[in-house]
């Protein structure tokens, strides 16, 4: 189990939902969720598309990420491989790894003819997919299935700057 006791003390000014991640920025003032705080970083970056419509198709799959990607291969990775006790989720396995199937699937469609998820070069959308998709494996799920996902990791951890996660 995960102790979270210490949030209210710890979050309770900063954040409403005391959720983490939360960040206080140089100004002092905090921001919560990590959509929000990845697109306040990469606000006037190369990961945010001038042009409205790629800017709203990027915030699509954040959004895609958030409620459909993440809760289903995120939570499977930390069922299998971080909690220690995956037996106590056996019953809720299942239906977890066929949510986690669907998002690949979906994301797997889309990358179909294409190198990046909105345009012609990395997005922020490409990022946020990526972070749990490149250990989906770690969950017990199988990239292999996905022909247009595999070149896609490989494309994005190509990128200048990427840094792999070792932990």
């Amino acid at each position: 189990m995960v102790d979270r006791s210490n949030r209210p003390e710890v979050l309770g000014g900063l954040n409403p939902s005391l959720r983490v991640p939360t960040v206080v920025l140089d100004h002092g003032s905090p921001l919560g969720e990590s959509g929000a705080i990845l697109w306040y970083f990469a606000e006037g970056t190369r990961f945010i598309p001038k042009a409205p419509y790629e800017r709203a198709q990027v915030l699509q799959w954040m959004f895609f990420e958030q409620y459909d990607l993440e809760p289903a291969i995120a939570v499977v990775r930390f069922w299998v491989a971080y909690s220690g006790r995956p037996e106590q989720f056996a019953d809720r396995l299942p239906e977890r790894m066929q949510a986690g199937e669907r998002s690949l699937r979906a994301l797997d469609r889309h990358l179909e003819g294409r190198s990046y998820v909105v345009g012609d070069s990395l997005s922020l959308a490409d990022i946020v997919l990526y972070g749990y998709t490149h250990v989906a494996p770690e969950g017990g799920f199988d990239l292999e299935p996905y022909p247009s996902v595999r070149p896609w990791l490989e494309r994005v951890a190509s990128e200048p700057g990427h840094v792999p996660i070792e932990a």
